[in-house]
């Protein structure tokens, strides 16, 4: 593809951070972000219910997998996007399209479902703040193409600091969860205006284009990452949609208060993954396969460490810590709490090799690994969930995780070891 004039004009000459320091930043501000985000439900418990909270999962597990088709994963694309094949402006195009399409398809999900009219009311409100959310995600991929992650981490802090005051105040008040989600989206929304919007402008114009071969190569590179996304959010909440169908929102309330804290791991995951993925990018598309395998073997050892601190600390303090956190009733669910961190250490090490695979480029093989992982989880929700519960919910989390742990191991040895790199456009 031949790069349009505009992609030549001089870039500013803003240094990029190093590697600690952009893992530094990042670690800050998933913690922030993440603490923030777990203040959201430990608030829903402590000032609501289980209902309440278990409303707010259900949204949340309507909304994901189709926000996670809509959006491409572009800024992952963007990041490892080391020729400049597309501008800013083509994946702020794009997103637009996308957020819309979300929009649509959301909204005839949970009316041609029949849901109640709260519930439809709280889905379509979280849907809205996903789209501010993923808008800042493009701005993101700017960023972090250009190895500044201490921009991207200050956006969460705020965000995160941002809506868990203003959802405490809210819920507080009303105790009702449509005002407070409505304040998640007023937050969010705050943040992209005056400050992701103001990063993006000094790199480039803060400004969409449409154009459609821009466009359709854009969809035909990100779509089986997309897809990828989809069927790992789905992965994720199908156990949530058989315990919300077969014991109501009130279960999916505790199971959701708990599968939570594996987020707590992840955080760190997500660090490490987003500031070393333009360096593994970088090393795989040199050729330098050493350099790439031993920091991935690096990353790796790392997240099972991670791992397992999590199922030492649910084995030994499961109880205490889930009773200090939430309430009595969340900790007689304590047995299920450490499967669900199993599931925790296996995905932990899962998604490395994700970010291992998207920086080789190799986007096209991911849809098919998921796939099979997600038809594992399907048929472990149909036979488990409506005899065992949450412990049903909990052992399909950890079978559709190995899945996908051993599959991505086997393609990313064969990437590493016998394919050479090649150039996606």
């Amino acid at each position: 593809m031949l790069k349009a004039k505009f992609y030549n004009k001089k870039k500013p000459t803003i240094k990029p951070l190093s590697l600690k320091k952009n893992f530094s930043w990042t670690l800050i501000g998933n913690i922030i972000y993440a603490v923030c985000q777990w203040g959201l439900l430990v608030a829903l418990a402590k000032i609501g219910s289980p209902e309440m909270m278990g409303k707010f999962a259900l949204a949340l597990a309507i909304s994901a997998p189709i926000m996670m088709l809509t959006n491409l994963q572009l800024r992952a694309v963007q990041s490892t996007d080391t020729e400049e094949l597309y501008h800013f402006s083509d994946y702020l195009g794009l997103r637009l399209i996308t957020c819309l399409l979300a929009l649509v398809l959301i909204t005839i999900v949970v009316v041609v479902v029949g849901y109640p009219l709260e519930i439809i009311l709280i889905v379509l409100i979280i849907t809205i703040s996903k789209i501010i959310e993923s808008i800042s995600d493009v701005i993101f991929g700017l960023l972090q193409k250009n190895e500044l992650m201490d921009r991207i981490s200050i956006s969460m802090i705020l965000k995160g600091i941002l809506s868990l005051i203003t959802l405490v105040i809210v819920i507080s008040i009303t105790k009702n969860l449509i005002y407070g989600t409505l304040a998640l989206v007023f937050s969010w929304l705050l943040v992209l205006l005056f400050y992701d919007i103001r990063n993006a402008r000094e790199f480039t114009a803060f400004k969409p284009k449409f154009r459609f071969l821009s466009i359709f190569n854009l969809v035909k590179l990100s779509l089986p990452l997309g897809i990828v996304f989809l069927i790992l959010s789905l992965n994720t909440n199908i156990p949530r949609y058989f315990l919300e169908y077969y014991f109501g929102v009130e279960e999916l309330g505790f199971f959701i208060a708990m599968a939570y804290l594996i987020v707590a791991g992840n955080t760190i995951i997500i660090a490490l993954g987003q500031s070393a993925t333009p360096r593994l990018a970088k090393d795989y598309a040199s050729g330098n396969r050493k350099k790439f395998s031993i920091l991935l073997l690096r990353l790796i050892f790392i997240a099972f460490f991670i791992g397992v601190i999590g199922m030492v600390g649910s084995l030994l303090f499961g109880k205490p810590l889930l009773t200090l956190i939430y309430k009595e009733d969340y900790a007689n669910n304590s047995d299920v709490f450490f499967i669900i961190m199993l599931a925790g250490m296996i995905n932990y090490i899962g998604s490395v090799l994700g970010y291992g695979m998207t920086a080789t480029r190799s986007f096209k093989i991911q849809p098919y690994i998921s796939f099979v992982s997600l038809i594992s989880g399907l048929i472990s929700s149909i036979l488990l969930i409506p005899i065992y519960g949450l412990m049903g919910a909990a052992y399909t989390l950890v079978l559709s995780a190995s899945v996908q742990l051993v599959l991505k191991s086997l393609a990313l040895i064969y990437l590493t070891y016998n394919k050479k790199p090649e150039h996606q456009t």
